[in-house]
């Protein structure tokens, strides 16, 4: 890791590998209490109104049926930093209960407060461009 990385990157860093991890508690500790999430951007079956998840109870909540049912990867190609934000390009892919690979490619903002924490994280990213991965034999 960067010995003085830029701090939207650096929380954008933290949260994937809290989600990599697991770590629920330390992945909300790193959101304002008014953070918003919208992951994807617009209308989804993670977020029919497509508002966004907002504060800490709908983030948990986006956390507890989204992230912790199942394995979830980062693989970042680019990240671009400026302002109080960082544009990570990359994918997301997860590991479903069967064994299949869900594989997601897009462009995962990431905005943060004075503090540090985070106050936005907004992916954009295609539902109909999702690549599933049937499980491996083995």
């Amino acid at each position: 890791m960067d010995p003085d990385p830029h701090p939207a990157r650096l929380a954008s860093r933290r949260s994937m590998a809290a989600v990599e991890a697991g770590d629920r508690d330390a992945w909300l500790a790193l959101y304002s209490p008014d953070a918003v999430i919208e992951d994807p951007i617009g209308p989804s079956m993670f977020d029919e109104s497509g508002e966004g998840h907002r504060g800490t109870e709908a983030i948990a909540a986006f956390y507890d049926t989204v992230i912790a049912p199942n394995a979830v990867h980062f693989e970042i190609d680019r990240s671009y930093a400026c302002g109080s934000e960082v544009a990570n390009v990359g994918r997301v892919v997860t590991t479903l209960l069967d064994g299949s690979r869900a594989i997601v490619n897009g462009v995962f903002t990431y905005r943060v407060d004075a503090d540090g924490l985070i106050v936005a994280l907004r992916a954009y990213w295609e539902v109909d461009a999702i690549t599933i991965e049937p499980p491996t034999a083995g």
